[in-house]
């Protein structure tokens, strides 16, 4: 007798016994659930009911394998700096001031000249200066030495023990601090300013001075000059003057009545030298060159090239004079 006919005898014996329906029914399916049980049982002594859930087990412990492997999320490379070399034995050759030279009149005169320009930098000068550590050099027009200036300016900083210097090549339609270097083109200011995707650090050159690291102007562009005005130069100042407390950034920017951006970009800066040719700049030059950047709180005014006495007689060098606010004070 089967199973199916031995629960329905017993269903038919309980029901005599007088059992009720819903009983039975559950008796019923107890025994239909027996019965499945005892086929499935049956049917899986067959070799190949038997391999299929020992693979299916395999896959699901693959699975979960997988599921419970940490994840490795590979953090991103630190972005450093490429160093390059200066020739420094090529600097005196040129007339700049070289950090390993022995001391000199050149030397001397940055020494003077960088003094108050450090002070505002660091909050140490007569009055608290926005923006201290960003020094703009500059010129009324072109060829008075703006380039030479900033460079021995960025030397001489290097030379301090407390304070680290950026020079950066803002003079972006005629560049020239690495030539002057002798340093090789490289990406630079333009190139951080178009693309987003460049960071500061990944176009900052660190040098063979160990204080001194270089900004190039980089890839020329068809709007570089208005690039100096726009809301990215803005933003990047901003994280310049901030980022570092002990670091001076200096800028050889344009010259003052070449370019208007270079008048905006010295809206952006605490301090700006102003480099005059001795004998070659015209009075009305200078003093148009200084109402364009009266919004500047602190000017500092070289004269180049200035006939000077020295013990061996006559000599060219540097005069200076300094002023806060509108107002100017020779020294």
């Amino acid at each position: 007798m089967s199973l199916i006919e031995q629960a329905a005898k017993r269903l038919e014996q309980l029901r005599k016994a007088g059992v009720s329906v819903r009983d039975a029914e559950s008796d019923a399916g107890l025994a239909s659930t027996d019965a499945d049980v005892e086929t499935r049982l049956q049917s899986d002594n067959t070799p190949s009911q038997i391999a299929a859930p020992a693979a299916a087990t395999g896959v699901a412990a693959a699975n979960l394998g997988a599921a419970t492997d940490p994840v490795r999320v590979a953090a991103p490379a630190a972005v450093v700096s490429r160093t390059v070399e200066i020739d420094l034995q090529g600097l005196t050759a040129r007339g700049l001031m070289s950090p390993d030279a022995p001391r000199s009149q050149l030397a001397d005169q940055f020494r003077v000249i960088k003094r108050p320009l450090i002070a505002n930098a660091m909050g140490r000068g007569v009055a608290p200066v926005k923006r201290g550590n960003l020094i703009m050099v500059t010129s009324a027009l072109a060829g008075e030495g703006k380039s030479f200036t900033a460079i021995n300016l960025a030397i001489s900083i290097a030379m301090e023990l407390d304070n680290t210097v950026m020079l950066v090549d803002a003079d972006v339609p005629k560049p020239s601090v690495l030539t002057m270097l002798g340093v090789p083109p490289a990406r630079g200011l333009l190139d951080a300013l178009t693309d987003e995707s460049v960071e500061l650090s990944q176009v900052l050159l660190r040098t063979n001075v160990e204080k001194l690291s270089i900004l190039p102007s980089g890839t020329q562009h068809a709007r570089a000059t208005e690039l100096l005005a726009s809301a990215a130069m803005v933003q990047m100042l901003d994280e310049m003057a901030s980022r570092y407390p002990d670091r001076i950034i200096i800028f050889d920017s344009p010259p003052l009545l070449m370019t208007t951006e270079s008048r905006v970009l010295a809206g952006h800066m605490g301090q700006v030298v102003l480099v005059v040719k001795a004998g070659s700049t015209a009075r009305s030059d200078v003093k148009h060159a200084l109402m364009t950047i009266e919004s500047c709180p602190v000017k500092l005014m070289l004269l180049n090239q200035a006939r000077t006495v020295s013990q061996d007689g006559y000599g060219y060098g540097y005069g200076y004079g300094y002023g806060y606010g509108y107002g100017s004070e020779s020294a």
